[in-house]
C-alpha cells in the first residue's frame, strides 16, 4: 500500500512536490522507516502495471529533506558548510590535500630479526 501511494503521488505530482514524514512523535525514533525508505525500489510489477518509474538517489534526497529545504527557504549548502568537521573529515582533508597518494613508510619500531 505505501509502495502504491508514493507511486501515486510521484506520477500524479513530481518527485519535486513529494516530502518525508514520520509519526515518530508519537512512536520514537523514525531510523527504522528511515533505513526502509532507503533499501525501497518500487516493484517491477508496480512500474508496469501503474506506470511507476523507479526511485533514484536524487529521488530519495529530494524527498528526504531537499523538496522541504525548498518548500521552507532553507539555504542547504549553508548549512552543511556550517557543520564543524568530525575526525574523520579533517583526516581525509589532510590526506587529500597531501596529495592523496598511498604510502608505504612504516612509523615507529621496526623489529629486525637476524
Amino acid at each position: 500500500m505505501a509502495a502504491h501511494g508514493l507511486g501515486k503521488n510521484i506520477k500524479t505530482y513530481g518527485v519535486d512536490r513529494v516530502v518525508w514524514g514520520t509519526d515518530c512523535l508519537w512512536w520514537g525514533s523514525p531510523q527504522w522507516s528511515i533505513d526502509a525508505f532507503k533499501r525501497f525500489q518500487m516493484p517491477d510489477d508496480m512500474c508496469e502495471k501503474f506506470g511507476y518509474r523507479k526511485l533514484t538517489k536524487q529521488d530519495k534526497a529530494k524527498i528526504f529533506g531537499l523538496n522541504a529545504a525548498k518548500l521552507y527557504k532553507v539555504d542547504v549548502k549553508a548549512k552543511r558548510k556550517a557543520l564543524p568537521a568530525d575526525v574523520l573529515t579533517r583526516i581525509k582533508t589532510a590526506y587529500l590535500e597531501g596529495g592523496g597518494q598511498r604510502s608505504n613508510a612504516v612509523y615507529g619500531w621496526v623489529r629486525a630479526d637476524d
